[in-house]
């Protein structure tokens, strides 16, 4: 079985929240989850595929955790690795920026040679731009608890469903 790892950074709970969501949603198939803080490019290294969180701040900015978080993805060799991303924005007040950390994730991934898989829809979702949508859709799973909290349990199970196939 491949061993997955969900890695956040929070700084209000929200996300530290979707990732434990996400975990149980998992039923024991990924490892607990742990900030971005707490691991290093070796502890990254070591798992056969990642799901990274994010919340997005200001005008389109990473949470600061993934500050530092950026530099040990970049001392990761990712081929081979398939890479989830999920993050919360806020639609109304960030409109233009919604979701953009996740944006900013993928394509450091990317760069490091990752796979992304789980992509979503934007239908029902209202923002007007966001640099996670590629190709006519969301790279990753993006959660807006601030207008939209109802949503987010029944949109992280649609998604942990589609990542244990896409994972397997």
């Amino acid at each position: 079985m491949a061993k997955i790892g969900i890695i956040y950074g929070s700084t209000m709970g929200n996300t530290e929240e979707a990732a434990q969501e996400i975990f149980n949603s998992f039923g024991g198939d990924a490892e607990s989850p742990i900030s971005i803080a707490d691991v290093t490019a070796e502890d990254l290294a070591a798992y056969d595929h990642l799901i990274l969180g994010t919340s997005t701040w200001g005008d389109g900015e990473l949470q600061d955790d993934w500050d530092n978080g950026l530099t040990k993805l970049e001392g990761v060799d990712l081929s081979g690795k398939k890479v989830a991303l999920f993050g919360m924005g806020d639609q109304s007040g960030y409109a233009y920026t919604f979701v953009d950390g996740i944006g900013i994730l993928a394509a450091k991934v990317r760069n490091q040679g990752g796979e992304i898989v789980g992509s979503v829809d934007p239908d029902g979702y209202d923002f007007q731009a966001s640099t996670a949508i590629e190709d006519g859709v969301f790279v990753g799973l993006p959660l807006d608890n601030d207008n939209e909290s109802s949503l987010t349990s029944k949109r992280i199970s649609a998604w942990v469903e589609s990542l244990k196939i896409a994972m397997s």
